[in-house]
């Protein structure tokens, strides 16, 4: 019995001391590239600022651009939770409003939108960026069909909806791009959907009139 106890404490001070580690590397990459931009900081740089060796840095990382995805990887985690975290009888495109606006206000933050500015202008990783909204419209899809019970009708239209609330995110990010100093995210947040909703309105009578 107190073998097993002391296993279990000691598996947690492992699992601890990991993301300790992984958190570190983060952040002192993440200084790093906001300090001297993305393709000046090297891999060297960061794992001196982190105080871990090179080795320990690709037990974590495969490359210096996956520090940068991991935080969009973790953002996707987030909404997953906040769906789930949504009342049952919530209609989906309620709960997906909802776990959005609260996962962008709970995760995105000054060094969040300054990541997004680095991403913007940094070509290698630009192309790469474009990959988060398929990973994205992927846990989405998951999330909202795990809320109907994994029910295999349901899935076209869960990913159907996953593919339009995503779209309207990307549109979203091009549209922060051209806003002034100082805009709200949140303010934004809510104007999307609200347009969103809108547009989807619009369309539903149009195709009613189409014949």
């Amino acid at each position: 019995m107190t073998e097993n106890k002391q296993t279990k404490t000691t598996e947690g001070r492992r699992e601890r001391k990991r993301r300790q580690t992984r958190e570190r590397i983060e952040q002192a990459a993440m200084a790093l590239f906001l300090g001297r931009g993305f393709e000046a900081t090297t891999i060297e740089d960061i794992t001196e600022a982190a105080d871990v060796s090179k080795r320990s840095f690709f037990d974590y990382f495969p490359s210096k651009e996956e520090v940068v995805f991991a935080w969009q990887d973790s953002f996707a985690d987030r909404l997953m939770a906040a769906v789930a975290a949504r009342p049952v009888e919530e209609s989906s495109v309620k709960a997906v409003e909802a776990a959005i606006t609260a996962t962008v206000a709970g995760t995105i933050d000054e060094s969040g939108l300054a990541l997004h500015e680095l991403i913007h202008r940094t070509p290698a990783l630009k192309a790469r960026d474009q990959l988060k909204y398929a990973k994205l419209e992927q846990k989405l899809t998951e999330a909202l069909l795990l809320r109907k019970g994994n029910d295999p009708q349901e899935q076209p239209r869960m990913r159907m909806l996953a593919a339009i609330i995503i779209g309207a995110m990307r549109v979203g990010g091009e549209l922060w791009q051209q806003r002034p100093p100082g805009a709200s995210l949140q303010d934004l947040v809510h104007e999307t959907f609200a347009e969103l909703w809108k547009m989807l309105a619009e369309f539903g009578d149009q195709a009613k009139n189409r014949s």
